[in-house]
């Protein structure tokens, strides 16, 4: 059960990257939702609850709802999230509608429909496991064949299209991929969680590399990781749904992401941003010393710290600062600029002078 877990962490992951990155982040949402009347429908054909034949009318319903979405973003005025937002709530509505029928029929207790809605990863099987591999196989192939043009479009659409490559087809194959992770997940996450197992390893992976080559191997391996530690915390803890910790464990990654990456995280943008503005408070004492001292024939005239406290942001630490840089000297309550210092001043306020003109 964790192989299965950690391969469906894996390509979710890798997948979720591009609908990240393309702006598409309802589209594991929709799509989710829009394999529920397949099953139904599958279940109503075929009166069996065999897995393979229920993901079957899924990824059939699924493909149909993601395609829909493409004709009414491309056919109407409607943005696409009012198209996503749109398939979504239809469709579902359709299979809970279904669903509702199916509980009142003599077989019902035998569908075992319900294990689609939140997920139930006990009921995979080895072969279950062994299909996910194959898909997954086949993905990188796919993802290693196509990765330049998977690339430009998504960056550079219209640039793709002038270099000759035919970008309906190439948005067919990656919407098409995305559509069978979901319903890969279907089983496992449910349709309710699987656009989180879609998305958070992704939106994870997003904040710590500007590469895509690095930002879908990253998506992969936190997926993987999601999948494993999810499936080892409820298989040792009572009434623990697997699926629904899947998702807590992923959604841990991205909090950890959000806060401690180094180029976007919270904690290291709020660091910068102090930094910043303790430099900003050096260079205005600086450029204040240097409009006393280019004044005075010798810029080692001393003046005292009382006169710098009486403006706002010259503060004793900030000389304190700026005598362990060197930019000045302090003798008791006296304070004297350094060659050094007054350069390093003139550059600045020239700096300065240019903006403002």
């Amino acid at each position: 059960m964790s192989l299965g877990t950690a391969i469906l962490g894996a390509i979710c992951g890798m997948l979720g990257s591009f609908a990240v990155l393309r702006k598409q982040s309802l589209l594991g949402d929709a799509i989710s939702h829009a394999a529920l009347p397949g099953i139904a429908i599958s279940f109503l054909i075929t009166g069996t609850k065999e897995t393979n034949v229920l993901l079957l009318g899924a990824l059939i319903s699924g493909l149909i709802g993601a395609f829909w979405i493409r004709g009414i973003v491309k056919k109407t005025h409607l943005k696409t999230d009012t198209a996503l937002g749109l398939i979504l709530s239809v469709f579902f509505g359709f299979g809970m509608m279904l669903l509702t029928y199916i509980q009142k029929l003599p077989n019902s207790n035998q569908s075992g429909l319900e294990k689609f809605l939140f997920g139930q990863a006990a009921t995979l099987l080895a072969r279950d496991v062994w299909f996910m591999a194959i898909v997954t196989g086949v993905c990188v192939v796919v993802l290693l064949l196509f990765w330049k043009e998977f690339k430009i479009l998504l960056f550079d659409a219209d640039y793709a299209k002038t270099l000759g490559f035919d970008t309906k087809k190439i948005d067919v194959l990656i919407t098409s991929f995305i559509v069978i992770a979901i319903i890969l997940g279907l089983q496992t996450v449910g349709v309710v969680l699987m656009s989180a197992m879609l998305l958070a390893p992704a939106a994870a992976a997003r904040q710590w590399t500007n590469s895509l080559s690095v930002m879908v191997i990253l998506a992969a391996v936190f997926g993987a990781i999601s999948g494993v530690m999810g499936t080892a915390i409820s298989a040792n803890q009572n009434n623990l749904s697997t699926g629904p910790v899947i998702v807590l464990v992923a959604a841990i990654f991205v909090i950890f992401s959000f806060i401690f990456s180094p180029s976007r995280g919270l904690l290291f943008r709020q660091i910068r941003f102090i930094q910043n503005r303790n430099n900003l408070k050096l260079h205005k004492t600086l450029a204040f010393m240097f409009d006393i001292a280019k004044n005075h024939k010798d810029i080692s005239h001393p003046h005292t710290i009382k006169i710098l406290n009486n403006f706002q942001g010259f503060t004793r630490r900030s000389l304190s600062k700026l005598e362990q840089k060197e930019y000045i000297r302090i003798n008791g309550r006296m304070w004297s600029m350094t060659e050094k210092g007054y350069h390093f001043a003139a550059n600045l306020y020239n700096q300065q002078v240019a903006k403002d003109d």
